[in-house]
């Protein structure tokens, strides 16, 4: 799940974060509609766009840098600047969290793979893309084999 995560935040600009937000509300039957997507997003995007991003860019630009004498140190560095990007994403998730109590978005559903289906198509008219099949199935294999066992 987490290349297929990754690959939709590559090839389309998806947040994980959010993925990972509309699944955990699938699972508990929460739809969500382009407009609760949007209320999702608009709560994170201003930290995604000066924190996440940011660091992820740095991160990815290290794995190619210049080598110090001692490439240890731009690995160390690297992993330094890694912990702070993960931390980035924990204070996102922790915000969308906040959102959901405070707003709970979204409408009451009867099945979660099926609410997992449409918050994910949800998120894709949102952000205009098209994600790649093979992801958003493997995405959903996932959860629902995580459902599965969660019942």
């Amino acid at each position: 799940m987490a290349d297929a995560c990754i690959r939709l935040q590559d090839e389309t600009g998806a947040d994980v974060n959010i993925v990972l937000f509309l699944l955990w509300n699938a699972s508990l039957k929460r739809q969500f509609s382009l407009a609760d997507v949007k209320a999702t997003d608009g709560a994170v995007a201003n930290w995604r766009e000066t924190a996440v991003i940011p660091m992820r860019e740095i991160r990815r630009a290290l794995k190619d840098a210049p080598v110090l004498p001692d490439s240890n140190i731009v690995e160390d560095y690297r992993t330094r600047v890694k912990g702070l990007e993960l931390e980035a994403e924990r204070l996102e998730h922790e915000a969308l969290s906040d959102f959901f109590q405070s707003d709970a978005p979204g409408s009451a559903a009867s099945s979660s793979i099926e609410t997992a289906r449409a918050n994910l198509e949800a998120y894709e008219k949102y952000l205009a893309k098209n994600f790649p099949k093979a992801a958003v199935d493997a995405i959903l294999a996932a959860f629902g084999k995580l459902d599965a066992d969660a019942a």
